[in-house]
């Protein structure tokens, strides 16, 4: 089918570079026509991944995209809408622009922030964030400085290489004290979830940042003024439940801790990485972690306050996420790598090692971009967005329960986060809504996505594994833990969108 072929309204949409929101009526519409076949077609969509997510256990970014091909065909999106022509065009197809449109804006912060993380964790920074917050609050308090070391060094790293990298710490603080190992865990947990859900450059705020067309710099603000609240209610429930119920210290944990430790060394020294029996100082952690949230911050404040000159156009430059990101990754290869005698292919490999899992990540959100292209391409999304304004309830409030449902459903927080959003943005459109109101929004959509951890998220059993608690008690720890994280966040964010 030639370009010509594409319907006048769907070609000035994509020419604008927005998949087309005209409804459709081929496919099944045929026989179900109108906002019924619509919302129809989204809920067997849905049904669909969840389904292709659950029991059969096919791969997220596999099953999103499976359903988004099987949504548009549905709806009555032609092949040609769907995937373009046989010849070149510069009418980018519905796949590619929901692919691209939202990798454009996520994949660079992803994969500086996962470098900066890896830098991190391999020159021994984490452990010195540990053991400085550990002396500082002294043994009484000694849950208190994990709960604070999960949250600063969980923005630059990922949940998982935080539990990796953090819990030989944690094994050490409860054999130390002979106490309940979930007093120091689930405080570390909580904050390693907190940054994970609601901080870039993790994937979820990020991705729904990108999606909403909302600065990072809002996402990171909202971030923080909704997740300390949240993560001061967790930590208080960290407390109480690692009071009633002991956990010792798993021995083998301790030995793999161990082993680990010992093939990291040796991979270091593999690598061309001396170690250094000095430690990397506690303030050059936080410069380097501090260093990208402060330029965008400044860059989002700038915006505000200043009017056009020069010096807010140098302030919003290097207060780009890109630019801020890359200062903070060139910043941990010198203080942290050159300065203390690593050699450049040390860093090289080091850098390209820590990117392998990200691939995973961004086709799955990629893919989630093109679910929610597709969503609005075909009329859904419209269909949806009339559905639930009729239903009377804030979009804040909807954002969170879709997002409650997709997570207890599936289990993934990203996979949550990238379809709500999806879902999402198109009630928010012509809303005329506030940078600010839009990132309480994903905050709402972030807290939704970590709700009710249980057996069929990985998470669960990571930190069941790695702290040797039972299935039992995990359900009573890490569950109610991640519940009261969810719960306390969107509380937040809805209080604050009343007023904002």
């Amino acid at each position: 089918m030639q370009i010509a072929a594409v319907p006048s309204a769907i070609s000035t949409a994509l020419a604008a570079g927005d998949p087309p929101k005209t409804p459709h009526t081929g496919g099944l519409l045929a026989v179900i026509s109108g906002t019924p076949g619509l919302l129809t077609i989204a809920a067997l969509g849905i049904a669909l991944l969840l389904l292709l997510i659950i029991k059969i256990r096919l791969q997220p970014f596999v099953a999103l995209l499976a359903v988004s091909l099987a949504v548009g065909l549905g709806a009555g999106l032609s092949v040609t809408e769907l995937f373009g022509t046989v010849q070149k065009s510069a009418l980018p197809s519905v796949i590619e622009s929901g692919m691209g449109g939202i990798l454009g804006h996520v994949a660079i912060i992803i994969g500086l922030g996962t470098m900066l993380g890896a830098i991190l964790e391999v020159s021994g920074g984490a452990q010195v964030l540990a053991s400085r917050l550990l002396n500082l609050f002294g043994e009484k308090r000694a849950p208190l400085a994990m709960g604070v070391t999960g949250l600063v060094f969980g923005i630059p790293v990922f949940f998982d290489v935080g539990i990796f990298v953090l819990a030989p710490i944690v094994y050490a603080a409860a054999k130390r004290s002979g106490k309940s190992i979930l007093l120091y865990a689930m405080p570390l947990l909580a904050g390693l979830s907190m940054t994970h859900a609601f901080l870039p450059p993790h994937p979820g705020p990020v991705a729904a940042a990108g999606l909403f067309k909302v600065s990072l710099g809002w996402v990171i603000m909202m971030g923080i003024v909704v997740g300390i609240p949240a993560v001061l209610a967790a930590w208080g429930y960290a407390a109480w439940i690692g009071k009633r119920i002991f956990v010792p210290v798993p021995a083998d944990m301790v030995e793999a801790a161990e082993e680990a430790k010992a093939a990291v060394a040796a991979e270091q020294q593999a690598s061309g990485v001396e170690p250094r029996e000095d430690p990397v100082s506690l303030a050059t952690v936080l410069t380097i972690i501090g260093t990208p949230l402060v330029l965008i911050l400044g860059a989002t404040f700038s915006s505000i306050a200043l009017a056009e000159s020069t010096l807010r156009s140098v302030i919003e430059f290097f207060g780009n996420p890109f630019v801020a990101l890359t200062i903070a990754l060139l910043l941990s290869y010198y203080l942290l790598g050159i300065r203390r005698g690593w050699s450049r292919k040390s860093l090289e490999t080091v850098s390209t090692a820590s990117l392998k899992p990200v691939g995973n990540i961004l086709l799955v959100v990629g893919a989630g971009g093109i679910f929610g292209a597709v969503l609005k391409a075909s009329g859904i999304a419209d269909a949806l967005a009339k559905t639930f304004d009729n239903v009377g309830l804030p979009i804040i409030v909807l954002a969170y329960l879709i997002s409650v449902v997709l997570r207890v459903a599936q289990g993934s927080a990203t996979v949550a986060i990238v379809t709500t959003a999806g879902i999402v943005v198109p009630m928010v459109e012509g809303q005329d809504l506030s940078q600010a109101h839009l990132a309480l929004v994903i905050m709402a959509i972030s807290a939704g996505s970590i709700f009710a951890s249980h057996v069929n998220d990985g998470g669960f059993w990571m930190v069941a594994k790695y702290f040797g608690i039972s299935e039992r008690d995990t359900l009573k720890s890490w569950t109610v833990l991640e519940t009261v994280l969810s719960v306390a966040g969107f509380a937040v964010a809805a209080l604050l969108s009343l007023v904002i």
